[in-house]
C-alpha cells in the first residue's frame, strides 16, 4: 500500500517591525515538504510602503532601498497564499509569522487564514527541555544543519526544513509516550508534588551546607577532598558597581553596550501593560519591540484552607 503523502509548508517572514497590526511583511520564504523532503520553494521581497524600523533592519539586513522596486503587499500576497494553500504551516515561534500572514489576509480578503499552525520552537522545548535556549540556531546546531547567520527568510526556512523532520519524529515518539500516561494523571500529579517538595527540601539543605562551608573557611579551614575526587575550596571574587551615565558612551564606542546592559524585558512588559504611562509614551516603547514569543505554563494552585475549613 503506497505511503500517504504528508505535505507541510515550512516558512519564515521578515518584517518592518514587531507589531503585526501596524507593521508589514518585507520578505517571505517557504518550502513545501512532502514526507519530510523539500519538493518546492517560493520566496519574494515585498515593498511594505512604509518605514522599516532600525531594530528590525539590524536583524535581517533588509533596507528600504532593497524593497523599493519590489511588489507591494497587494501584488505579492496572492502568490504567497496560493503556495501555502490549506496545508499546515511550520515556523519557529510560529505565532509571529502566523499573525503577520493572518493580518495580511484580513486586510486583503476580509477573512483570517485557517491553516494548522505548528511551532517548531514548542516542539524543540518539549523534546529538549534541558537546553538553555531554544532559538532556531540552536535547533539547527543540534541536528548538524549548516546555516547563514544573517537571518534572511529563505536561509532560515531551508535550515528549519532540514531540522524539522528529525525533530518531528522525536516529538511524536515523546508525545505517544505522554498520551499513554494520561490515564494515570492523578498518580502523576501526586508524584509531581512529592518530587517538588523533595527538590525544595534539597535546595534548602544545599544553602545550609554552603553556609557551614563558608563558616568553616572563615575560621581558617583548609580545602577538603571527597572520596570521589572533588575538592571543596573557598574563593573570593571582587565586583564593582559602575556609574552608567559615565560609562555608557565608552561601552558604545567599543561595541560592548548590548552585552554590558541587559534590558529587563519583564519589567518593560509590566510597564507597557500597566496604567502609569500615557498613550504616546506607551506607543514609543512598543515601537522598540524586536522579538515576540508566547509562553504557556502549568501552575499548581494551593488549596484555600480558610474556605475548606468553613465548608466542613
Amino acid at each position: 500500500m503506497p505511503r500517504k503523502k504528508c505535505i507541510e509548508i515550512v516558512l519564515d517572514v521578515e518584517t518592518t517591525g514587531l507589531d503585526y497590526k501596524k507593521e508589514r511583511i518585507i520578505e517571505f520564504a517557504a518550502v513545501r515538504l512532502e514526507n519530510g523532503v523539500i519538493k518546492d520553494k517560493y520566496e519574494t521581497l515585498i515593498n511594505p510602503q512604509q518605514h522599516i524600523r532600525k531594530s528590525s533592519m539590524a536583524v535581517h539586513g533588509i533596507t528600504e532601498e532593497m524593497v523599493a522596486d519590489q511588489p507591494t503587499e497587494e501584488e505579492a500576497m496572492p502568490g504567497i497564499f496560493e503556495f501555502i494553500g490549506d496545508y499546515p504551516i511550520v515556523a519557529h515561534n510560529a505565532i509571529f509569522d502566523y499573525n503577520f500572514l493572518n493580518e495580511a489576509s484580513k486586510r486583503l480578503y476580509g477573512k483570517p487564514i485557517e491553516n494548522q499552525r505548528i511551532d517548531s520552537q514548542f516542539l524543540f522545548k518539549e523534546v529538549y527541555p534541558e537546553f538553555e535556549s531554544h532559538g532556531l540556531e540552536n535547533l539547527m546546531n543540534k541536528f548538524g544543519v549548516e546555516f547563514d547567520t544573517r537571518h534572511r527568510a529563505m536561509a532560515d526556512t531551508i535550515g528549519l526544513a532540514q531540522a524539522y523532520p528529525k525533530l518531528k519524529k522525536l516529538y511524536e515518539k515523546k508525545y505517544d509516550w505522554q498520551m499513554k500516561q494520561i490515564d494515570n494523571i492523578e498518580y502523576l500529579f501526586e508524584r509531581f508534588l512529592r518530587i517538588q517538595q523533595a527538590v525544595q527540601t534539597m535546595q534548602s539543605e544545599i544553602q545550609d551546607l554552603k553556609s557551614i562551608f563558608k563558616l568553616y573557611f572563615d575560621e581558617g579551614g583548609k580545602p577538603v577532598e571527597a572520596t570521589t575526587g572533588e575538592t571543596l575550596v573557598y574563593q573570593s571574587k571582587q565586583s564593582y558597581s559602575y556609574d552608567f551615565v559615565q560609562i555608557k558612551d565608552i561601552l558604545d564606542d567599543i561595541g560592548a553596550l548590548p552585552k554590558a546592559v541587559k534590558l529587563n524585558n519583564g519589567f518593560v512588559d509590566r510597564l507597557v501593560n500597566g496604567k502609569s504611562l500615557d498613550d504616546e509614551t506607551r506607543e514609543k516603547i512598543k515601537a522598540a519591540r524586536c522579538d515576540f514569543s508566547e509562553t504557556r505554563n502549568i501552575q499548581v494552585v494551593k488549596p484555600d484552607r480558610h474556605n475548606n475549613e468553613c465548608n466542613k
